[in-house]
Order: structure tokens, then sequence, then C-alpha cells
């Protein structure tokens, strides 16, 4: 089955068929469509040459969670290019899924990656998986729940279709309808928006913000016009602009550029200890760009991870 999307009606089938089990990230600079060169591919990069780590492997194995040589990774299936399922609708790709592989490789580790809903990930971190690698930004809040180790940093775009033909304008979204998925900083931002313009008392012109489980459903509600524009991670926007013949087109510029992090259970220091040499020994040997660019989102990348970062942009 093609990634490409001829049609409003194939896109819709698409995300009924395998974008409900489908992909999360973003970029740093420039606009979606050329932030999200990801290539049409469902096969990720190859990481079995990595060899393992033997002094990480001992962290790792000290840490809490960790449990009969799994490391197991709580993701949102259906956030491409970062994480979604290919074409046989079973198989993890994207490159989340690359780079949960690559550690766990240097961890000396098996990985399994656990498919979850976006909102459900940091409750179950250190109960139903070690980690949660699934493009998720670091916020303040999200810190008093669990630790992170910086890997990418992304903003956010918005998405309308073709034309824009609602004339929306990203300074002014009273009276849009916006699609967003459930538990993101893109549904804290586009419900503070609605907010604003109800204390303006544009009763009239309301923003109606229309919450979705996966960001697939966001994306095709805006291309079947349910909703007149949706927010998510830039490189996601870019995606999913990019498989759809140009139906679907980026509003304005990439916003709010952010760090993204891998969640880890709070206060295991050990595993801290060991993602963050094992992401940075990957970002130091080259892997890690290899596998952004195989994925066409290397405009993101960082050059040091850190553990519970102050500097969250």
């Amino acid at each position: 089955m093609s990634l490409k999307f001829k049609s409003f009606a194939a896109l819709a089938l698409s995300a009924a068929m395998m974008f409900s089990v489908a992909a999360c990230g973003t970029t740093d600079s420039g606009d979606a469509k050329s932030e999200s060169k990801a290539k049409n591919t469902t096969v990720g990069y190859d990481v079995s040459t990595i060899k393992k780590d033997d002094e990480l492997a001992k962290l790792a194995a000290s840490a809490k969670t960790v449990k009969d040589g799994e490391l197991s990774v709580g993701m949102e299936l259906s956030y491409a290019p970062a994480e979604f399922y290919a074409e046989d609708g079973k198989t993890p790709v994207g490159y989340d899924v690359d780079m949960s592989k690559a550690i766990a490789q240097t961890l000396g580790l098996k990985p399994k990656i656990v498919s979850s809903m976006f909102d459900t990930i940091v409750p179950s971190i250190g109960s139903k998986y070690d980690l949660g690698i699934t493009a998720m930004t670091i916020t303040e809040e999200r810190l008093q729940s669990v630790d992170f180790v910086s890997y990418y940093r992304a903003g956010s775009t918005w998405a309308v279709q073709k034309g824009n033909p609602k004339k929306l304008d990203t300074s002014d979204m009273c009276g849009a309808k916006i699609a967003v998925q459930t538990g993101t900083v893109q549904e804290d931002e586009a419900n503070k928006i609605a907010k604003g313009c109800k204390a303006d008392n544009k009763a009239d012109n309301k923003a109606e913000v229309m919450s979705y489980k996966r960001q697939a459903e966001a994306a095709t509600a805006v291309a079947t016009g349910k909703a007149d524009v949706f927010y998510a991670d830039s490189p996601v926007a870019g995606y999913a602009i990019s498989q759809t013949d140009g139906q679907l087109e980026a509003l304005g510029d990439v916003e709010g550029v952010a760090k993204q992090g891998i969640a880890i259970k709070k206060g295991d220091q050990q595993l801290d200890e060991a993602v963050q040499k094992a992401v940075q020994k990957l970002m130091d040997d080259g892997t890690y760009m290899k596998i952004l660019k195989h994925w066409g989102v290397e405009s993101g990348a960082l050059d040091k991870a850190e553990i519970n970062p102050t500097d969250l942009n």
C-alpha cells in the first residue's frame, strides 16, 4: 500500500486502516515543508552493527525498572515520522523507534516497543515500561513526574487545507476549529487560545478545540473539512503535509522550539545515567545523526544529551 494519499478520501481511509496504529517529532528551523524531507520509506535505519558498551550495560542492569534483559519503551505509534506502523500494520518504524533500538543495543538489552496512547505514557513510566520515547516535549510540569534525557529539539506547526480556504491567521485563531492530539503541548496551547477568545468576549467567534487520541485523526479531520486547522510538532505536520500530495499546507512559521526528551522513572539515577551516556555515545560516534538523516529530520539534532536540562529551549 502506497504512503501517498491521492485524495482526502484516501487520507481518511488510510487513517482508519493504518494511521489508527501509526506517528510524532519536530524540527528547529524553516517551514514544515522544507523541514520534513522524510523519505517515503517504512524501513528503519540498520542498528545491528552497534556494539554493546559493557560499562553502560552494567549500569543499566542495576536500574530499578529494567528486567529480564529487556528495555521496554512506551510509544504512541501514530506520529510519523517519529513512530508509526509500517505498511504491514504490525512493524513499528520511525526515528524514535530506531533510537530506542540503538540505545538498547548500546546497553546490551533487547528493545520492546509498547504501543500506548500518548496521554498515558508519563503515568506508566517505571511500571508498564522503562522508557517513554515518543517525541515528548520536556516541560516543567512533566519534570515533576519523570526524569528526562534530552535528545531532540522541535517546534510546532499549524497546517490547513491547501490555499487556506478559511483564511486563517496564526495570530488570531478565534473562530477556528482546531484539531490537536490529546495530552500534547499543542493541545495546551489551543486551549489557551480558546480561553483568550472567550476572555475577549468573542462569543460569536470563539475557537473550538477538537482533541483526538491519535495525531493522524487530527490531520484527517482537517483534510476532510471536519476541522479548520491542526497544530502539531513540526516534523509530524511536515510529514503529514508531504503525504497528501499538496492537499494540506503549513500556515505561518514554526513556533515554540523546545527540547524533547526520553522519559525515565523519577529518581532512577542508574537508568538516567545509562541512557544519557548511551545517547551521548550515539551522538559522538555519528549514529544518532545517521538515524535522523535517514528520516529527514536532522535539523532538530542536538549535540549534547542532558539529564533534566534546565534550558528547555
